[in-house]
């Protein structure tokens, strides 16, 4: 290594990504680990700013010291001051550290402070980032972009509009995940997408309409003295009009012939050396099905999601070289730390596939447009690996955990049978299951290709999976062993092939062992098997006759299974979970094995574990790798509901399981049991009754007074559970709960209004407390706990309540004699307490409990699982959870500027996609902070307040007061406006949008005269366009800061009275602890 290297640079700043959202998830706590791993070998000092507290990177023993700050110019900037470091990482933390990293550089901060950029300049960014510059720069090199033109004003997209033609797409600039785009084929389609896009966006691209062109992306690696190569090439499936992380996508392409392939890699090369890129970046080009013309689209100058991608599907480790390269290495001193005897600037060869499929999760949200487009609304995505298309599709397809079995055979899908051809047309997250239909009813593949603009080689692919389906259900039970091995190649899953033949899933495992039908395990091993590999990086499939891999017989291993694709209700908190338990349990000599196939991981990273299955989460790949590996037992309880919901089957099957058993997960689950053992231990719960038909519902709703609570047995952050007002509203839910889980019952309760909502995160080990910290929720009941803004330790309640809490804690780990982590809600009301419901498995907030109260309760937990009696220690030094010197607050972070028309209210259906946490001297100071690390703009001046219910109305009086006191204009409704007068505040009215008069909310929003809107709903369950419906979307389409629950409007103004920006202070983790 170059000398000069070892002392320029000795303490590094990275900026991570914040909360996860959509466009911006789990990737980015995959890639800045990786830096982080990588700076540490080279023994640098590492500042973290990222105030993601569910995160591996935020956690100890990875950076020198952690600040959960929002990653903004102003906080990076003091923290620059604090920390003095030589060199900055933006490339790490998406687009929010890139923003964030541009803005610094611009003020001159960096400059004024000696913070050297690292990896690629900040000139070489920006001519990537500003579309006009990068349009130019292409140009010089003599390379095609879109037609296009770059617009900064209304009037001038209009002009540009005009020279085009349509149809256009608009692009905001500086965005990520498409934000603020879209395709407008006429003038009315125009005006709201352009309004929206120059709200997120100083500058608008409008541009030619390329839909139906193939699209491709290259992944390139480039190091500062210029050696360059492509690390992998990756098809979408969709042709161009969708964006990408929306796109299902196969790597390495499929349809490009070989001339095709180098062509386009050429021109990687050829844009990527011109930008002066150091480290990593993608560049996706836009290809024309009927020629060789091409468009260069765009280049991202950071790692990004399909560098997640490209790193699991080829076994480059991408972050980790990324940031080598940074510090001024060649390529060609680097080994591959995967294959551990390559050089990094070998391009990885591929013997298999590795296909992306988004994970949506649009039903959870009221009146959100279900089209996909430019812009993204994915929540998150899987990885299947195999040997075939066909098998890959069908893999990723039940990966994504929404009830598929594949492609075919499935069960009820409820496609309506109508317009076929308008479901083929139309993007959605089901067009998949349309094409499997189209096949289905005979269409043929030209008639289908014409509709979706599919290439016709996935669509061949697509209907070889539906003739082998044929095939299989025309023997029926009869199945011959060459037909039985046709399906498993085409990735056929013994379920789905049980549902085709009319058996049980377990009658179809039988007869495929009888027939020595088995999957074999096969290694990434990056290099196309031409060079050894020492991976230990595996999938199965059924083509091959011969293991890559063998059983370590002489150490014993534990399993963990992992969560699955990234969703509304599981996400990065459960692999931080995962990885915890690895770890221990890798402390304690076992060989640690790690089952999931989310890309987007740290739990899948090649060095996490000693051996990792990216394969599916199922019944019958848990069992071929548990009878293959038989390991000392599995970890079902940190991967959140997905792991979960196999306990029962696993343990049928003879798994062991750690840790707390499966009839006693099955007592806590199952609402009946649990109810039963409630009423035994004389612990109360709100009112309950199970569903057997409509009418004793009635009778039961009329008897305790609405509103009710709704739910469904086995549900993830509360899927179709809702609040019921009336008796209408009940009827609307009972027809859309009763059909979740056929198998299961549904439940209705009293639902407690104006209760407050408590948790509790513990560990016991054979039914005795070891660990415990309760939180409290600033929102009362009704708002789900993953989207409440949580509180720890509790600043708000009784001693009383929280002695009671304890107590019935302990009762119950003894009752179910827990081993591990388990979580319980409460209500409390005027010092009454009632339980909600206890999971037996690690909450999405045990990362938080863990992460303030200093104590790590998954590794307790881990511990406690492999039967360790040192973690009775804890029952001796009780540790401290309670009287902290600080509070932590835990804020959700929303994605509802991407769902286009999605009603943004918090209720009892979880709708938030990450979160941050802050630590403060007190609760207002954590909780201003954390507020502003989700994007909440201190407001200046004016406020517009919109409030329904009458008791809000009242509630809201006194706050009313305390924001005229502090110098705010308010604004308000006409009912709102009446009572707040009556009441002595002065306001000044706006007329509701409906009513047709002016001024009107609609001028004031926006000409953005009102800097936050308070706007508080009646009821929860409405699904028509009301008012106060069209005034929350417009300030999310405006880009206004909105609050609609009136405990943390009350906290928000508290805050504000209390702190200015330059009142928070300035301290890393560690100095709180």
């Amino acid at each position: 290594m170059p000398a000069q290297k070892k002392h320029a640079i000795k303490k590094v700043l990275i900026l991570g990504s914040g909360a996860l959202k959509i466009g911006e998830a789990g990737e980015f706590d995959y890639s800045g680990s990786q830096a982080i791993k990588a700076l540490k070998e080279e023994g640098l000092s590492c500042i973290l700013i990222n105030p993601n507290i569910a995160t591996i990177q935020t956690s100890e023993g990875m950076a020198d010291k952690v600040y959960f700050l929002p990653v903004n110019p102003y906080f990076v900037e003091k923290v620059i001051q604090k920390e003095k470091p030589d060199g900055i990482l933006l490339s790490f933390g998406g687009q929010t550290a890139l923003n964030c990293g541009i803005e610094l550089y611009q003020k001159n901060i960096l400059k004024k402070y000696g913070v050297q950029v690292m990896g690629t300049p900040v000139s070489a960014i920006w001519k990537t980032e500003d579309r006009k510059i990068f349009n130019e720069e292409m140009g010089k090199i003599g390379l095609k972009v879109p037609n296009s033109v770059a617009c900064t004003t209304m009037a001038e997209s209009k002009k540009a509009v005009e020279k085009i033609g349509f149809p256009v797409i608009v692009r905001a600039a500086f965005t990520l995940g498409g934000k603020g785009s879209g395709f407008a084929a006429n003038w009315k389609e125009l005006e709201p997408l352009l309004e929206t896009a120059f709200s997120y966006s100083p500058q608008v691209l409008i541009e030619e309409n390329l839909r139906g062109w193939k699209e491709l992306e290259y992944e390139v690696v480039r190091d500062s003295f210029d050696n360059c190569i492509t690390v992998c090439n990756m098809e979408n499936f969709d042709p161009l009009g969708i964006h990408t992380g929306e796109s299902i996508v196969v790597a390495p392409s499929q349809t490009l012939n070989n001339s095709e392939y180098h062509f386009l890699r050429k021109i990687s090369i050829k844009a990527i050396r011109h930008l002066g890129i150091i480290g990593e970046c993608n560049i996706q080009f836009a290809l024309d099905p009927k020629s060789e013309d091409y468009r260069v689209i765009e280049v991202n100058a950071r790692l990004s999601r399909s560098s997640a991608l490209a790193s699991k599907a080829t076994g480059y480790p991408l972050a980790h070289v990324a940031a080598k390269l940074a510090l001024g290495y060649r390529l060609s001193d680097l080994k591959n730390a995967v294959t551990k005897t390559t050089t990094a600037c070998f391009e990885p060869a591929l013997d298999y596939l590795a296909l992306k499929i988004p994970r949506w999760d649009l039903d959870k949200f009221r009146m959100v447009s279900q089209e996909i487009t430019t812009e993204m609304k994915s929540v998150g995505e899987i990885m299947a690996l195999g040997r075939s298309f066909e098998e890959v599709i069908q893999k990723g397809l039940r990966m994504l955990q929404i009830g598929l079995q594949g492609f075919t055979g499935n069960e009820n899908l409820g496609i309506p049978t109508m317009d076929l051809e308008q479901a083929l047309k139309v993007p959605t997250p089901r067009r998949i299951l349309a094409v499997a239909e189209a096949f289905k009813r005979g269409w043929s593949v030209a008639k289908v290709n014409e509709l979706t603009k599919i290439d016709c080689w996935f669509l061949e692919k697509l209907k070889n999976i539906s003739d082998v389906s044929h095939d299989v259900e025309r023997e029926g039970k009869k199945l011959s062993r060459e037909t039985f091995v046709a399906a498993k190649k085409t990735g056929f899953s013994d379920k789905q092939i049980g549902n085709l033949t009319k058996r049980t899933e377990m009658e179809v495992r039988v007869s495929r062992k009888k027939f020595k039908i088995f999957p074999v395990v096969k290694q990434i091993d990056t290099m196309g098997a031409e060079y050894p590999s020492q991976t230990n990086y595996l999938y199965l499939t059924y083509h091959g006759d011969k293991n890559d891999v063998m059983v370590n017989k002489k150490k014993k291993s534990v399993i963990v299974l992992g969560g699955g694709p990234y969703c509304i209700g599981s996400s990065v908190e459960f692999d931080w979970c995962c990885v915890n338990a690895l770890k221990a349990a890798g402390k304690r000599g076992y060989e640690t094995i790690m089952i999931n196939y989310n890309p987007e991981t740290v739990s899948t990273d090649y060095d996490t574990c000693d051996k990792l299955y990216f394969d599916e989460l199922s019944i019958e790949r848990v069992l071929d790798i548990y009878e293959r590996e038989n390991p000392h037992g599995v970890i079902v309880s940190t991967g959140g509901q997905v792991p979960n919901n196999l306990a029962m089957k696993l343990a049928k099957n003879g798994v062991k399981l750690l840790g707390t058993s499966a009839a006693q997960i099955d007592r806590a689950e199952d609402r009946h049991k649990f109810s039963q053992m409630m009423d035994k231990l004389k612990i109360d719960q709100p009112l309950w009754k199970e569903l057997k038909n409509i009418s004793e519902i009635e009778t039961f709703a009329d008897d305790v007074g609405y509103p009710v609570l709704v739910r469904p047995s086995y549900v993830l952050s509360g899927a179709a559970m809702r609040v019921a007002q009336n008796r209408e509203s009940l009827h609307a839910f009972l027809n859309k709960a009763a059909r979740v889980s056929p198998e299961a019952p549904v439940v209705v309760s009293k639902f407690e209004v104006g209760a407050k909502e408590i948790e509790i995160d513990a560990v016991a080990y054979k039914g005795e407390l070891l660990i415990w910290a309760i939180a409290e929720h600033i929102e009362n009941a009704g708002v789900h706990s993953g989207d409440a803004t949580i509180v720890l330790p509790p600043q708000k309640l009784y001693i009383e309540t929280i002695r009671r809490v304890k107590v019935i804690a302990k009762q119950i780990a003894k009752e179910l004699s827990i081993s591990g982590p388990f979580n319980i809600q409460f209500l409390a009301k005027n010092n009454y307490v009632k339980v909600i419901e206890c999971n037996l498995r690690a909450s999405r907030s045990f990362p938080f409990s863990s992460k303030v109260t200093g104590y790590n309760f998954i590794e307790i937990a881990a511990r406690a699982m492999l039967d360790d009696k040192s973690v009775l220690e804890y029952k001796i030094n009780k540790p401290r959870t309670l009287d902290l010197d600080y509070v932590g607050v835990k804020v959700p972070q929303f994605s509802f500027p991407r769902l286009k028309g999605a009603d943004p209210v918090l209720g009892v259906e979880m709708a938030s996609t990450g979160e941050v946490a802050c630590f403060g001297d007190d609760l207002y100071e954590a909780f201003l902070k954390a507020m502003i690390s989700v994007g909440f703009k201190i407001p200046e001046k004016n406020i517009l307040v919109s409030i329904g219910r009458i008791e809000d109305k009242a509630d809201f009086l006194p706050i009313a007061r305390q924001f005229v006191e502090l110098g705010f204009k308010l604004f308000a409704t006409e009912g709102t406006h009446k009572f707040l007068e009556d009441g002595g505040v002065e306001t000044t009215l706006l007329h509701k949008i409906s009513s047709g008069v002016k001024p009107n909310l609609l001028d004031s929003l926006s000409h953005r005269e009102i800097d936050l809107v308070i706007n508080i709903p009646k009821n929860y369950d409405r699904v028509t366009q009301t008012d106060g419906y069209l005034i929350r979307r417009k300030a999310i389409d405006l880009n206004i800061p909105l609050l609609t629950n009136i405990q943390v409007a009350k906290i928000v103004c508290e805050a504000l009275a209390r702190y200015g920006i330059e009142d928070l202070k300035i301290k890393d983790w560690g100095e709180y602890l």
